[in-house]
């Protein structure tokens, strides 16, 4: 990469970064550019808070077409051009249905980082942004009352979760998409290509409390419950070979690879939930 490519990419980051905390958190405001960008169709990549060249070349072209300093960096000017999606840094105003702008963003995406996706990253407060904070606030053990203030914002400035217990990979297969960003919306999974009809183990010992259809994409699916608060998902699958009730040990056999929902072609989606929030399955696989 060029010097001066590199050191814009170096004033980019610190532009947008947070003073302090975690990647999700710091990439948030990075979201939120992307987002901005993409509304006004200077941005064609995925919003995953990364601020590469990509990102900084959409700058500059959003500042060649409104006559600003063309430097790849955010400012006061470029913020204030980029219209209702570039306002309201996070935590300036409170969050509640009908509000616009860069904080929702930035709020959608640490939503999905906790594990509770909203849909497409757009910046507008609507319903599924909503449910998704109440549900986040309900985890986190706050008031839930749907509306973003100092209390929710600062749970969301804590450590995302990961998993209490280790657990087996349900087959052997190189990883497809993982836990995090995809294109304009959330991947809450890890995805195994394999051929259709291999089987799928069950990640570790429990019990079964879904083995069936299940509308939204997932197709043929199976949850197990296991202890500490954590459930395995196994979605697209072409046959279950479990039942609602059932106590299965880890590598027992629940059902085959398959393409069923929502699905492209043949691999496992496998998911994990931990009392509910979506947490990266590799914080919890062995190996």
């Amino acid at each position: 990469m060029p010097l001066r490519a590199f050191l814009g990419l170096l004033a980019l980051a610190a532009a947008l970064s947070f003073p302090a905390g975690s990647y999700a958190a710091g990439s948030a405001r990075v979201a939120a550019l992307q987002v901005a960008l993409k509304a006004h169709g200077l941005y064609g990549g995925p919003v995953d808070g990364y601020a590469g060249l990509g990102t900084r070349r959409a700058i500059m072209r959003f500042q060649r077409h409104r006559h600003l300093a063309v430097d790849g960096v955010v400012g006061p000017h470029t913020r204030r051009a980029l219209g209702r999606l570039g306002r309201h840094p996070l935590g300036s105003r409170p969050l509640g249905p009908g509000t616009v702008g860069w904080d929702v963003t930035a709020l959608q995406f640490l939503l999905a980082w906790h594990g509770f996706p909203s849909g497409y990253f757009d910046g507008g407060f609507g319903n599924r942004t909503e449910a998704a904070v109440r549900r986040f606030q309900r985890w986190a053990g706050l008031s839930v009352d749907g509306r973003v203030g100092p209390a929710t914002i600062a749970a969301l400035a804590r450590a995302r979760a990961s998993s209490p217990i280790r657990l087996a990979w349900p087959l052997q297969a190189p990883i497809g998409d993982r836990f995090g960003p995809r294109g304009g919306r959330f991947h809450a999974g890890i995805d195994l290509p394999a051929p259709n009809g291999q089987g799928v183990a069950a990640a570790g010992p429990g019990r079964v409390t879904w083995a069936g259809w299940r509308d939204g994409g997932w197709g043929n699916l199976v949850v197990i419950a296991h202890r500490g608060g954590v459930r395995s998902m196994y979605a697209h699958l072409s046959r279950i070979d479990v039942r609602v009730g059932e106590r299965v040990g880890a590598g027992f056999q629940v059902g085959l690879v398959g393409a069923t929902g929502d699905a492209t072609g043949p691999h496992l989606h496998f998911e994990l939930r931990l009392r509910g929030a979506a947490i990266d399955p590799l914080t919890a696989l062995r190996g």
